[in-house]
């Protein structure tokens, strides 16, 4: 018994050392080959490999962490009818139908009570440290003809301007006065219901860019 399991460990010893050197490549046997070209084509796409900086491989892991930023609805506009056809032949290509939409709008005239124009910034602070006292909070004007100034409101119609200035001085406001800040106006308003990450990136591909107002949340 003995004589055969030194007979057998001979065997397999012999064996081992034949498939270690190749001598059973013939037969379909031997060792997994670590050298060329072997090697290289196990490599995956090597000319990917990046090597990043601390700071890069940082901003790359906050990125990969980070929650996805929800969906939102934007808006822009008023826009003429050249500039809405601009964007509708943009957008037909770029986004699928369901992504945008081109609306006809019309945006009241707008009445205010007006205080300014001031000066200089100077005399705009120190009005506005007045009208604190008085307890009212006065905001800047949004068209760029009554710059520098002050509004405190703004209303649909001039009367309901008259009103609310026949208010005011009674509360000791003096020098203010009911202006039109704005005239009405007809255009097209452009609404993206659900503006994601991809989405944002495509809007920015689009060159010349025709969307020439900024995108705001939708009222």
């Amino acid at each position: 018994m003995l004589r055969f399991f030194v007979l057998l460990l001979l065997l397999l010893n012999g064996l081992y050392f034949a498939w270690s050197q190749e001598y059973l490549r013939g037969y379909g046997f031997g060792p997994e080959k670590t050298g060329e070209p072997q090697r290289l084509s196990r490599q995956i796409h090597p000319e990917a490999i990046r090597i990043l900086s601390v700071k890069e491989a940082q901003d790359e892991a906050a990125t990969a962490q980070a929650p996805a930023k929800p969906a939102e609805c934007l808006q822009a506009g008023l826009f003429d009818e050249r500039q809405a056809e601009a964007i509708r032949q943009a957008l037909r290509d770029a986004l699928p139908p369901e992504a945008w939409s081109l609306n006809p709008v019309t945006e009241p005239a707008r009445w205010i009570v007006y205080m300014g124009p001031y000066p200089n910034a100077e005399a705009l602070v120190k009005k506005r440290k007045e009208l604190a006292v008085l307890k009212i909070n006065p905001e800047n004007v949004g068209n760029p003809k009554l710059v520098p100034g002050l509004t405190l409101g703004g209303f649909d119609s001039k009367a309901a301007a008259d009103t609310a200035l026949a208010t005011f001085k009674q509360r000791g406001v003096q020098t203010a006065r009911t202006v039109q800040e704005r005239v009405e106006v007809t255009g097209a308003l452009l609404k993206l219901p659900a503006v994601d990450e991809a989405l944002r990136a495509r809007l920015k591909t689009l060159s010349p860019a025709p969307i020439s107002k900024p995108l705001q949340n939708c009222v």
